[in-house]
């Protein structure tokens, strides 16, 4: 396992989360204690939940491990989320000071700790002024119950807005970032990626592959059946990575990641997680496994190499297709310029 420091903080965090969405769904209790077991075993310390997850059951299934292992528990970086509905009233959601001080407390009684290494909003609210949410998370961690904060499915403006909010306030900066990013969903380097590595934001990609896409789940003429990271519908997966007709770039990536398999004798599943380590103002790449094995094979790709061939080929295949203007060759080459100067 490798280690990076968290964004902007001082701490330090393996380059793989274990992602706890499943637990208390697709994943029972004594099956997630088993997944926490093996990703501390081999070397994971940062563990990511949120209140939603299963309406609260992670994070009490979370909060009973670190109960019954201590020591492991003196050592995991822990980070929760807020924001999406916890009730049926108008103040049971959003990033207001209200609802994120029930939130908060409520996350932390289920975890059983005192304060959360990193607490993420874990959307925009455009009800709530950002000033508002800043200055509550400043108090939390003055007030020790957070060390550190951080967003999640925040866009490019949102983000450089709300880091320039706290440099001008004197408060607390944010640290993180976690956006849905991998092979079929890279428009984030336009505009959120930029403005995380200004500003030294360390990002924690969520869906890494692509609701099952990426680890070879799917075949171009057998339809898809199951659920996806994404949801029920199994269309609606390929349908979220672009226009209608971009399914060809799909089976172009899951082409590129198979002949990268088969040459370095690992799964898909590794090489697309080993690419994604490795983007520009990564921090660590959550693992959303459901069972053991997934995990297992999952965690193979924090020590991969791929090298610099197969990362330019995966990163040419999955090249995000763009107009030319602000985001394609002709924007781009606008806002840069020649040290030398010339036409």
């Amino acid at each position: 396992m490798q280690y990076r420091k968290l964004g902007n903080s001082g701490a330090v965090v393996s380059t793989q989360t274990l992602g706890a969405m499943t637990f208390g769904a697709e994943a029972d209790e004594a099956t997630s204690i088993q997944l926490m077991d093996d990703y501390v075993a081999a070397g994971g310390n940062f563990i990511d939940t949120a209140d939603v997850y299963s309406a609260g059951k992670s994070e009490e299934i979370v909060g009973r491990w670190l109960k019954a292992r201590p020591d492991a528990a003196r050592q995991v970086v822990l980070t929760t989320k807020g924001r999406f509905p916890m009730g049926t009233g108008p103040n049971d959601l959003g990033l207001s000071r209200r609802h994120l001080g029930m939130a908060l407390d409520d996350s932390l009684r289920r975890l059983g700790v005192e304060q959360i290494d990193l607490y993420q909003m874990h959307a925009f609210d455009a009800l709530t002024p950002l000033e508002e949410t800043l200055r509550f998370l400043d108090d939390s961690i003055r007030n020790g119950k957070i060390a550190y904060y951080g967003f999640s499915n925040f866009i490019g403006w949102q983000l450089t807005k709300a880091v320039f909010l706290a440099k001008m306030g004197n408060l607390a900066p944010p640290v993180t970032l976690q956006p849905q990013y991998n092979l079929l969903v890279r428009d984030i380097e336009h505009e959120i990626v930029p403005a995380s590595l200004d500003a030294n934001i360390g990002l924690l990609p969520w869906s890494p592959l692509g609701g099952g896409w990426l680890s070879g789940k799917y075949k171009r003429d057998v339809q898809p059946t199951g659920a996806t990271r994404l949801g029920e519908n199994p269309n609606r997966g390929s349908e979220s990575y672009g226009p209608r007709n971009a399914m060809e770039r799909t089976w172009r990536i899951i082409g590129a990641l198979e002949e990268a398999s088969a040459a370095l004798g690992v799964s898909m599943a590794q090489v697309a997680l080993a690419w994604l380590g490795g983007r520009p103002a990564v921090t660590s790449v959550l693992l959303g496994a459901r069972t053991r094995e997934q995990l297992a094979d999952n965690l193979k790709a924090a020590d991969l190499q791929l090298g610099d061939e197969i990362v330019a080929k995966l990163t040419k295949a999955s090249a995000p297709e763009v107009a030319d203007y602000p985001y394609g060759t002709g924007g781009v080459k606008q806002r840069h310029r020649n040290i030398a100067g010339g036409r």
